[in-house]
């Protein structure tokens, strides 16, 4: 009798420098909506040095894909990954639309998130774990 295959357990971490992000949002500030979900705006905008949260919120999301694999696809919009608030205070991730379709055909069955940021950086890891392997450079969906 075949043994069930092993998870996969793939990890990503991206580092943003926070004036980077003030600097994106003071040039058009219509690209934190292109970026951040509606909820995640409203977190950072209550927090002091709401920059800090929106660059590792970025970093989170670039950590997420590159924990996954596949980079970004064009039909992936930004928002499709959502780094939440548990009421714990630990943050978790939520994914939508392209991502969240794409995730649950290549078997995810798990992905967790750590943030920190000090000094005017954001660095954020991500883990995800797979059911099945996902195919080496298996992207996501494109038109």
């Amino acid at each position: 009798m075949p043994q069930p295959a092993s998870p996969v357990v793939r990890t990503g971490v991206d580092i943003v420098a926070v004036a980077r992000v003030a600097r994106l949002a003071s040039e058009d500030a219509r690209v934190l909506d292109e970026v951040f979900t509606p909820g995640e705006l409203e977190y950072c905008r209550r927090r002091p040095r709401s920059y800090d949260h929106m660059a590792v919120r970025f970093a989170a999301k670039e950590a997420v894909l590159k924990a996954f694999g596949t980079g970004i696809g064009r039909r992936m919009r930004w928002t499709d990954v959502e780094i939440v608030k548990e009421r714990s205070g630990r943050p978790s991730v939520r994914l939508h639309g392209e991502v969240a379709l794409w995730a649950a055909r290549s078997g995810l069955a798990g992905v967790d998130v750590s943030l920190s940021h000090s000094e005017g950086f954001a660095v954020a890891q991500a883990v995800s774990v797979w059911e099945q392997p996902a195919e080496d450079g298996d992207a996501l969906p494109s038109d």
